[in-house]
């Protein structure tokens, strides 16, 4: 059975990443989407907030996992079984940090191959990032995040507001 891994912060879920997930879903026997954890990055949602909207928004897909991990990915994959892992790319300068992973990826454990899937076009602009500063905003979210997630996402976009938080902490 051949397993991938697809890792991200996942903060939140956007429709970028479903698609990514729905895609690779349909090439591999099993897919894992973990949540890893990045000290260099403040998510607006915890841990168990981020896993529970990815297994929301995917319940449907039988042969997709959630998980999470605040390992190194190598260490990951080589624990989970998995020789794959799955990253999307939405353009030219999101490879260039992406290879220099999956070389390091590589040399930490030498039987993990990284396979690219291209954004497909309509996703192509969407990040986390540019889905929290659109929120901001009132904008019509349905085009950016799973409609399952949406009302939980606006309400932490309030929260986060009338406390006078940055979303970008």
């Amino acid at each position: 059975m051949k397993t991938a891994i697809y890792p991200g912060s996942f903060d939140p879920v956007t429709n970028g990443h479903l698609n990514i997930i729905r895609r690779a879903a349909s090439i591999f026997d099993k897919l894992i989407v973990c949540v890893m954890v990045n000290a260099g990055k403040k998510p607006m949602f915890s841990l168990t907030e981020r896993t529970a909207f990815l297994a929301r928004v995917t319940r449907e897909l039988d042969n997709v996992e959630i998980d999470y991990a605040d390992e190194l990915l190598a260490d990951y994959a080589r624990r989970r079984g998995s020789c794959v892992i799955v990253k999307g790319l939405r353009a030219a300068s999101d490879f260039e940090n992406e290879f220099q992973m999956a070389l390091i990826n590589k040399k930490i454990n030498p039987s993990l191959d990284t396979m690219f899937l291209t954004s497909e076009h309509q996703y192509m602009y969407l990040s986390s990032s540019t889905v929290k500063e659109l929120a901001c905003y009132d904008v019509d979210l349905r085009d950016f995040l799973p409609e399952e997630i949406i009302p939980d996402f606006k309400q932490r976009i309030r929260a986060v507001k009338e406390q006078g938080g940055n979303i970008h902490a």
